[in-house]
């Protein structure tokens, strides 16, 4: 029984390292999926707790799994993980039955799982769990207490410090379909023989006699048009066939046009600004975009694209307010969550394939890559007046063009800078992940017994 009580610790303590890691590179995707757990219960109000419980869970389930593999406090630990895991499979069984959030987000973007899927998940970790609970007066400790929570304590402190410098920064680990590197037009493609959606369609009639509707199926809809009148048809997807990785990116400009075809076609660089929500995005950010959008004037293999799914009463407001002279385009907020886990954030993309993004606490000033560019596009792209003004509305301009440089001018400085950072970045991470190493490393000064 001894070994069967350690296979269910390693088993647990592995799922639970894993589910607590990929939550803590991405803080931000926990945070949105908290958002809509809120949502979807109607506790909106709780929403501005969704990135301290996002860490919190992360760094709980990191020390929880690391806690099991190293025998610390058992019997503790193990009420601990039965009344987490009992909460968490009846409320997964809830999710299951009402589904209203479709993915319980329990391995972040690493993994989806359905609501279902999910459920059984943890039918099947309980069964481990209850070996562990019902024979934690068997199992027993050789370690010091003190010494195990001060150990505890710093593991859940840098587990914090981990999740909160991908909070900052981007995940270090990028699980979504926007990586970089990624083609974005194949990522888009559906594959010839792949399973399609299935929809089950009713047809509405309406009796003349006696005035009531039936539904009536493709096959065996009423041919007397005298005595049934057609109403309506609804349509009903019954089985979800394949959906390729990128399945819903547009981005729409205030005409209505979408302009991913243009981005993807594009043998020159765009940079595509994302600000799911303005109000909530760094103003000074903003504010410092508007260099990197008059580069367009200049740069002749170069675009800048703004993108939010904002209103266009909040557009307007919050563009008068920090003298914003670009343009924003429309896009799905979900979308533009997936891109990139900023507000703002910015992708950088050339022939269809995103070569960077940056958060906007990384992303580099115009004038750290070359000061006299900042000087020249200041004057170049000073206000017009209202004359001009209507004069370049009405393609009075068109024949001038600006280009004076090309965009690759700037890359080479663009990349030393990202390496630069990460570089920097790097090192913060190192010394973080030295230490968790260190306090692991002192727990088996004194190993527990199996």
């Amino acid at each position: 029984m001894k070994y069967i009580r350690l296979i269910s610790r390693l088993i647990v303590g592995i799922v639970f390292i894993f589910s607590g890691f990929v939550k803590a590179v991405d803080p931000l995707g926990s945070a949105y999926k908290f958002a809509d757990y809120f949502t979807a219960f109607k506790l909106g109000f709780l929403e501005f707790l969704a990135l301290p419980l996002g860490i919190f869970l992360s760094a709980f389930e990191l020390i929880l799994g690391l806690t099991l593999i190293l025998g610390y406090r058992r019997k503790t630990i193990f009420q601990i993980l039965m009344w987490f895991m009992s909460f968490f499979t009846l409320l997964t069984f809830i999710l299951a039955l009402f589904n209203p959030v479709t993915d319980c987000g329990c391995f972040g973007d690493a993994l989806i799982l359905t609501n279902w899927q999910t459920f059984f998940k943890n039918v099947v970790l309980m069964v481990f769990v209850l070996i562990l609970y019902f024979g934690r007066n068997s199992d027993y400790n050789s370690g010091l207490p003190v010494r195990e929570w001060m150990v505890v304590g710093s593991l859940f402190l840098f587990t914090s410090l981990f999740s909160f410098w991908n909070y900052r920064h981007l995940p270090l680990i990028d699980f979504r379909s926007f990586d970089v590197g990624t083609v974005i037009r194949a990522e888009m493609e559906i594959p010839d023989g792949v399973p399609v959606d299935e929809y089950e369609t009713k047809l509405i009639y309406r009796n003349q006699e006696t005035g009531k509707t039936s539904s009536f199926s493709m096959e065996d809809y009423p041919k007397d048009t005298l005595q049934w009148e057609f109403v309506d048809s609804e349509s009903k997807l019954v089985k979800r066939g394949y959906e390729p990785p990128i399945h819903d990116f547009a981005i729409m400009d205030p005409y209505g046009f979408d302009l991913v075809d243009e981005i993807l076609s594009d043998g020159g660089y765009s940079l595509v600004m994302v600000s799911h929500n303005l109000a909530a995005a760094d103003q000074e950010a903003l504010s410092h975009a508007l260099e990197w959008s008059q580069l367009e004037i200049f740069a002749s293999d170069f675009s800048f694209y703004a993108v939010t799914s904002s209103s266009s009463a909040e557009v307007e407001s919050i563009s008068e307010e920090l003298g914003l002279a670009y343009e924003f385009m429309a896009g799905d907020e979900i979308m533009l969550k997936t891109i990139v886990r900023s507000n703002p954030g910015f992708m950088l993309v050339k022939n269809g394939i995103i070569l960077g993004k940056w958060a906007y606490r990384d992303f580099p000033l115009l004038e750290q890559l070359d000061p006299h560019w900042s000087e020249l596009i200041g004057n170049a792209s000073a206000p017009l007046d209202e004359e001009a003004q209507m004069l370049k509305d009405a393609g009075a301009y068109e024949e001038f063009s600006f280009d004076m440089v090309e965009f690759d001018h700037f890359i080479p400085e663009l990349l030393l800078n990202e390496g630069a950072r990460k570089r920097e970045n790097g090192v913060s991470l190192a010394f973080i992940m030295t230490l968790m190493m260190v306090v692991l490393l002192s727990a088996y000064i004194s190993p527990v017994k199996a």
